[in-house]
């Protein structure tokens, strides 16, 4: 119900851009990039995370060693594909009739800045975090979709602001990282019952562990890389 509601929201608030695009080209090109964001990721991979979760689960049954590892290197590849995904949308600005950079939906035109500077880099403590959450609590996948989708709401708050309307948005793009990589944990015997400070901890604890990545990023790696390759969308 909750996953119906959250979609529900999205393609609603997609639909309501879309009409306004019809008299700014801005909204339009938007409306058109968050359409391809919410077929190729929230849709498509969503419904390939419900069709593919028993396999999942199944896989580590009679493998369980490195379970941690597994999940791992799998949420960081999800992340991969997700970032292509809005890269491209992207890229594709000229073709919902607008110039590069006017409209966009990632911080860079460049995949591999957007990856290495930007999203995935400060992501992966954040991974690592939720694996030791899954490894150590009984949390269930869907626990996971929606904590850590809390987390990327808070993510994308600290970035950009606080936008409650882009609530479902992000919830669903980030609880798809690890939804499916969850279902490795499963059948892990010996995890702890979840109490309730659990669940706003797990939201809380992935953030605080990628600060240092943060700061690494900004002090040392990239010092002076901009936090957006483009003008704000609100100039002409």
């Amino acid at each position: 119900m909750v996953v119906v509601i959250l979609l529900t929201w999205q393609i609603l608030l997609t639909i309501f851009l879309t009409l306004a695009g019809l008299e700014d080209r801005k909204l339009a090109a938007m409306s058109g990039m968050l359409w391809g964001l919410n077929l190729l990721w929230i849709i498509g991979m969503g419904g390939l995370s419900i069709s593919l979760r028993k396999y999942v689960a199944e896989s580590v049954v009679h493998s369980p060693k490195r379970i941690w590892l597994k999940f791992f290197c799998f949420v960081t590849a999800l992340a991969l594909v997700e970032e292509a995904i809005t890269t491209t949308m992207t890229n594709c600005a000229p073709l919902f009739g607008v110039k590069m950079g006017e409209v966009y939906i990632t911080a860079s035109a460049n995949y591999f800045d957007v990856v290495l500077f930007h999203s995935v880099v400060v992501f992966l403590p954040q991974f690592a975090m939720w694996g030791w959450l899954l490894k150590r609590y009984a949390l269930s996948p869907f626990a996971a979709f929606l904590m850590y989708g809390l987390t990327g709401f808070i993510n994308e708050a600290l970035f950009a602001g606080p936008n409650p309307l882009m609530l479902a948005q992000w919830i669903l793009v980030y609880g798809l990282l690890v939804y499916l990589p969850a279902n490795l944990f499963n059948h892990l015997p010996d995890r702890r019952r979840v109490r309730w400070w659990l669940y706003p901890a797990a939201v809380v604890l992935p953030i605080l562990a990628s600060i240092p990545m943060v700061m690494l990023l900004l002090l040392v790696i990239a010092p002076g890389h901009p936090s957006i390759h483009f003008p704000p969308m609100g100039a002409e």
